[in-house]
Parts: structure tokens; sequence; C-alpha cells
């Protein structure tokens, strides 16, 4: 299991330099003298039905859950998050700015062919290409990869991506700025591989299970929409010799409480969360069950800053003021979450935030100043506002939802009406603008606060508020060219006021992660803040 102090400090911007350095790797860790279940068949919740298995033309946690067992990236993650050797066995820099990873020679598609540095370019290039379409391209110009921006605008072809096949089996990174961290960010499932020969061959349809070929754990072997997604064993695995693990089943449950009740049943092994209302019950009844884990999380609205009377700062503080973030947090979820007035979690990895003077009103010192704001935006009980808050169907989304807009009735006399939506449709509708106000969740896809921040610059293909401002991209950007850890975490603390003070999204709680574990099932990451769960790692025991 991969703890190196070298790359840890890399990571944490210590700028040590790292020759050559390779490490273990980790896999299902089954101790000596642990009797395994004679059958070994995973069952996940997995919250709802894909958008698609294309590592590049996905952006949420249900997909990158399947996509994680299929696809290997250069690096993946242990049970606490950290950096351990995925199809790069090893990798190097002097400067951050130039690195060099070292492909493993036994590295295979599940279709036998062999895993090449080819492979990882092709697959970064088409994440840049405009003709993708990708909503992850921004992604790239967040590493700072040499010509990222000007490849994903349109303006230089993809072969001048920074990223290039020194032979079959190493390749060069090369950034336009030093990214301590850069390696950390390639766990993320937009980075991950496809096998061009097959993506070119079927196009869209390549990741249809007749055609789907992975480099990961898994295989695709049945898809059937809105039912289930089952994987199997890849042979071709490099590791295949150390996953127990046969088989995965993903289902789009949708209803917390029915999946709840699979669970119950013994029809689901992991759940995808859990029902707010009956989380206390359960903790109480089933207290080997229930897995409550940090994740580096935040769940948020966001107004759509281009559409009236969002375009308004004062009616987006106003309603940001009116709502109670601990009523929300403490009652309405209440499985551990922590209210929110900024957008990063505070448990990310070198940040400070000074906390908005609002935070530190009271209930109706709050209530009193956003009914202020909004008055002088126009709005009062003879013109009072109304308009849409969107959200994909859940049930817990629901009751924040109804949580919220009944605060907003009461306290402000504004009326939302809910609109929920199912998942792809709810991602149509926010990358096309088509929103007045929306839900929100944020997941880190790197323990660093960049990953939060950096969606909302100007241009950002996450940036769904289409929030613009030249001081927060600037702050942003410094927090790149900064010299120190002490100096970044300055100009993070600068990025986060801009964004109280401007009010683009009304944060809400900061997440954990609450689910139903089978208690037999080993390997379930207690410590990984992002909550990269891979199948390889776990393996059912035998009746305690």
């Amino acid at each position: 299991m991969f703890k190196n102090k070298i790359t840890q400090a890399l990571l944490l911007g210590a700028g040590v330099s790292v020759a050559a350095a390779s490490f273990s790797t980790m896999a299902a860790q089954v101790p000596a003298g642990v009797k395994l279940a004679d059958k070994q068949e995973l069952v996940r919740g997995n919250g709802t039905e894909v958008e698609s298995l294309d590592p590049q033309k996905v952006s949420g946690v249900p997909e990158s859950n399947v996509i994680r067992d299929l696809l290997e990236g250069l690096v993946n993650q242990d049970g606490e998050g950290n950096l351990v050797p995925g199809v790069a066995k090893s990798w190097e820099t002097e400067d951050s700015k130039t690195w060099l990873f070292h492909l493993r020679e036994d590295a295979k598609w599940s279709n036998g062919d062999p895993v090449t540095a080819e492979d990882i370019v092709y697959a970064w290039q088409r994440l840049a290409d405009p003709k993708t379409g990708s909503p992850y391209a921004s992604y790239l110009e967040m590493t700072t990869m040499k010509n990222a921006e000007a490849v994903v605008k349109g303006d230089k072809p993809v072969d001048s991506l920074g990223v290039e096949a020194l032979d079959k089996h190493t390749i060069k990174v090369s950034l336009e700025k030093s990214v301590p961290y850069f390696a950390s960010m390639l766990v993320h499932t937009s980075m991950k591989p496809v096998n061009r020969k097959v993506v070119e061959k079927f196009g869209d349809d390549w990741t249809a299970p007749k055609n789907y070929v992975s480099n990961g754990a898994y295989k695709l072997s049945n898809w059937v929409v809105n039912e289930r997604i089952e994987l199997i064993r890849n042979e071709q695995y490099w590791d295949n010799s150390n996953t127990v693990i046969n088989k995965v089943t993903y289902l789009p449950i949708e209803n917390q409480v029915a999946e709840m009740n699979r669970f119950l049943a013994g029809e689901v092994d992991v759940t995808y969360e859990m029902p707010n209302e009956h989380f206390k019950r359960l903790l109480k009844e089933y207290p080997e069950d229930v897995k409550v884990t940090p994740y580096l999380c935040s769940y948020y609205y966001e107004f759509n800053t281009e559409r009236k009377p969002f375009d308004n700062v004062n009616v987006r503080k106003a309603l940001s003021y009116a709502v109670d973030r601990e009523i929300i947090a403490n009652l309405v979820v209440a499985k551990g979450e922590t209210p929110a007035y900024n957008f990063t979690p505070l448990a990310t990895n070198g940040l400070e935030v000074e906390m908005p003077e609002y935070s530190t009103l009271s209930r109706q010192e709050r209530i009193a100043k956003a009914k202020e704001l909004l008055n002088s935006a126009g709005f009062d009980e003879s013109n009072p506002l109304s308009f849409k808050l969107l959200y994909n169907t859940s049930e817990n989304h629901k009751k924040v939802a109804v949580a919220i807009a009944s605060m907003w009735k009461k306290n402000l006399g504004v009326s939302a009406e809910l609109e929920n939506q199912e998942w792809k449709s709810y991602l149509d509708s926010k990358r096309q603008g088509n929103f007045d106000v929306s839900r929100a969740g944020w997941c880190g896809d790197y323990n660093e606060a960049s990953t939060f921040l950096g969606i909302m610059k100007t241009g950002h293909s996450q940036n769904y508020p289409n929030y613009s401002s030249k001081a927060y991209d600037k702050a942003v950007d410094d927090a790149l060219n900064s010299k120190s850890d002490a100096q970044r975490s300055l100009v993070y603390k600068e990025a986060e006021s801009i964004l109280a003070k401007d009010m683009p999204i009304l944060p809400i709680y900061h997440y954990v992660n609450a689910r139903l574990v089978n208690p037999h099932l080993e390997g379930y990451p207690m410590k990984n803040p992002e909550d990269n769960i891979f199948t390889k790692d776990l393996y059912f025991v035998s009746d305690k």
C-alpha cells in the first residue's frame, strides 16, 4: 500500500524532486486466515440511470462509479485517498511542470490489445477536442497542460496539447505552470483512456455492451437502461489474480426509501445514499450496516445570472440570507452534514476561509437584511418574486427544496415552483441555461481547493450560473502562480470572499457520505474523502 513520503510532499506542494519513483499497488487485501464467502457478487445502488459510460462525455457521480470499475487511468487511490499506481507503474518530475509516466508492460484491454502511451494521449486529446463536446473539457485547462485552453477553444489542433508518447510505455506531460498535485488530478474519470480503434470503429455505439472494451478490473456484460448495469471480471486485467469480486451490478434506484427496503431485504449490498428521515432509526437498529464517511462535496443552489432578476446581486443575496442552513443541515438532512456559508468544504487540504459577515448574524437579522435587499430590487408584497427551482429526481433533494421554498415563502413572500427532472434532462437543462435556480452538488476531483473554486471561472464548462468576474478569475489564476502553500491559501481565501460578495451560488451544506453497507463486505474505504470505491479492492467474508 502506497504511503510514499516523497510523493506525498509533492502533492502538498513541497517542491521535492522525484526520480524514477515506483510504488506498491492496491488490491483486495485479504488477511491471512479470513474465510471468503462462496459467492462474490456485489450489488450497488447507483442513484439514477447513467448519462453515458464514455469517460470523456460524462460529469456525474453515478457515471464515475461505474467507469471506475471499467477503466483504469494512470493512477488510482487506496482506501485512504493516497495515490497508488494504475496503468502507470511509476512517475517522476523535477519541477512539477514536466512529468514522465512509465506504463506497465502487462496492461491490456479486455480484447487483448496492449494498453499503450498512445491510448492515454488519444483520450486526453479527445477530451480537449471541441468536436467531442465534453462537459469536462475545462478540466484540462485546470491542469495548465500546455495549449489546453487554445485546444479546447478550437484555436489550436489537438496534437498541440502538452502530452506525448515518447515510446509505447512512456508519456511526457508538459504543463505551463508548476502544479505539484498534478498526479492526483489524473484519478479523475475524464482522464481515463479509451481504445482508439474501438471508438473510431463504432462511434457513439462503442459503449454498447457488445462493443465496450475496457482496461480496468471489470468489463461490461449487460446494460438494461433504467434497470441495471452488470460488470464481470476482466481476465485480461494486469492484477486480475488479486481481484476477488466476480460480478458487480449497478441499480439506478432514485427513491432512497425503496433502495433502503431493498437493502434490508438483502437485494442490495451498498446503497447510493440513505433516506434522511430514516437515518437515526437505521443507526440505532442496524449500527453495523450504517457507514458514515468524510466527503469532499458541497450542496448548493445555482442562480442563472444571465436571467432576470438573478442578474441582480441583491436578489441573489436576499434568497441566500433567507435560508436557515442550520435547520437544513441538522434537521432536514441530519446525518452529520455541516451548514455551509462558503463553497469549498472546510476539510479540503490547505484551505483557510474567513466566514462572510452574514453568517454571524442572527436568524432575525439575516431575514431583515434579506427583505431590505429584495425591496431594493423592486420586489415586495405588491410585486412578489416568483421563479422555478430545478432539481434532479430524488426524495432527499425534494425534501431540501420543499424546506427552502417554505423558508423563502415565509420570510420573504417569494414563491418558488418546484420542478424535478430525471438526471439526463436535468443535466441538459443546466448545460443549455434553461433554469432560474437549480440544485447543484460538486465533489472534489482531487483534494485541493482549485477543484471547487476553478469551476466558477469565466467560461468554465461546469460554470452553469454563467458567473463572470475579472477579480475572481485573477484570484484563481494567482493561486496557481503562488510560490508557497501559505500564499496559495491566502488567495483562495480571497476567492471565497469574492464568491460570498457576488453570490452566484447559494451554499447550503457540506456533505458527509452516509450509506448502508452489507456487514460481510470488507475493504470498504472509510477514510477516502473523495469516495472513490474500487470494486477490485473489496471482498465478501463468510458469516461472522
